[in-house]
């Protein structure tokens, strides 16, 4: 297997509803691992030890619920970046990650010749998107 690059987002608390969310922008497998299964019998044992989402466009995202024993600072540490040629697939993902989020700069055609913009998503999340423009 080659090496791969993911994003690893930490959440405070709601690392499966994030997930879940990203799954119904992106399709896919997602599997979830609580702290739970791995021994923790305290408060925090239904918290989100892992979650894989493995979409059907070939992305992968992961996630977790930060310990309390972490510094969690949310999106201030991640952000993630979406590009290609596929214009319908990629502004259908906007258009979902927009939703009860912030756009920053709409996704709109740039001076190198691809549209792009960026989006905090509803869960504090930063998102580039990149579509290829046309050959001049």
């Amino acid at each position: 297997m080659a090496s791969r690059l993911n994003p690893y987002i930490g959440f405070q608390d709601n690392a499966r509803e994030a997930m879940e969310f990203y799954r119904s922008v992106f399709g896919g497998e997602l599997t979830v691992s609580t702290f739970g299964e791995f021994g923790d019998t305290g408060p925090r044992a239904e918290g989100v030890m892992h979650a894989q989402l493995e979409t059907p466009s070939g992305y992968t995202i992961m996630a977790s619920d930060t310990p309390d024993e972490m510094p969690y600072q949310p999106g201030t540490n991640v952000s993630v970046s979406l590009s290609g040629d596929d214009g319908a697939e990629l502004h259908g993902y906007w258009d979902r990650l927009a939703e009860d989020g912030r756009v920053m700069m709409p996704l709109e055609k740039q001076m190198w010749g691809d549209e792009f913009g960026m989006l905090t998503d509803r869960f504090g999340i930063g998102w580039l998107v990149n579509i290829a423009g046309s050959p001049s």
